[in-house]
């Protein structure tokens, strides 16, 4: 498998205080990567980092291509991302004035590449097909995961990064989603890059990363 993604010495701090250092870990095509660790320790801040959305300190991110993220300013990173990366949430950031077509539809939108098609076979692909008309509100957050989830990939992202996308959802729905979200990326040949707490979660990973202050280890 070819490398998608390297991370080189990353340090990230707030002011004097340091949220992790030394961080190093590299990632091919088509795996799927699980990093845990304790809260606080700045997970969610290192998936910001390898998207672009949050800065770091020290060290480098660079992805397939030789793409460095440091040598892009704010607006070549927001392209390279609609572009590259897809993102699944927590607490799924779905629009609520867009019907759930709508909220799919958006990366392709923002790409200039609207397809209806594309954005039908995705609500049927995720278990949602007919109800592209309704609204966020008239959804359980079950089938709201699974817009997030249909978002993200609909435009064919070779990176797929979610920050505890189960977090919020009982065991049972948490389970059905994960099963959804790996499905779907082994389909699309995307490399898939999870924060979570949930040991089960993490299990299904290819492999396990523990994240600390002082840098990152094969997790457990």
């Amino acid at each position: 498998m070819d490398e998608l993604l390297r991370v080189q010495a990353l340090a990230r701090r707030y002011g004097a205080a340091t949220v992790f250092e030394n961080v190093e870990f590299t990632l091919r095509a088509g795996e799927f990567l699980a990093i845990v660790g304790e809260s606080g320790v700045g997970k969610s801040t290192l998936l910001n980092c390898l998207a672009g959305l949050d800065g770091w300190d020290a060290g480098r991110i660079v992805h397939a291509g030789g793409t460095d993220l440091a040598a892009l300013d704010d607006a070549q990173r927001a392209l390279w991302r609609r572009a590259h990366v897809g993102f699944v949430f927590q607490a799924f950031h779905v629009l609520p004035h867009l019907d759930v077509a709508q909220n799919v539809g958006l990366p392709l939108l923002l790409l200039d590449r609207h397809d209806g098609a594309r954005v039908q076979q995705m609500l049927a692909a995720v278990g949602l097909e007919g109800l592209g008309g309704r609204l966020p509100q008239q959804l359980s957050g079950g089938q709201l995961q699974r817009v997030a989830i249909a978002r993200a990939l609909v435009h064919r992202p070779a990176l797929l990064l979610a920050d505890e996308p189960t977090g919020n959802l009982d065991p049972g729905t948490a389970a059905r989603i994960m099963d959804l979200l790996i499905a779907q990326t082994r389909e699309h040949g995307a490399a898939l890059v999870l924060v979570t707490h949930s040991q089960a979660a993490a299990a299904r990973a290819d492999r396990v990363l523990h994240l600390t202050a002082q840098g990152i280890r094969p997790g457990a």
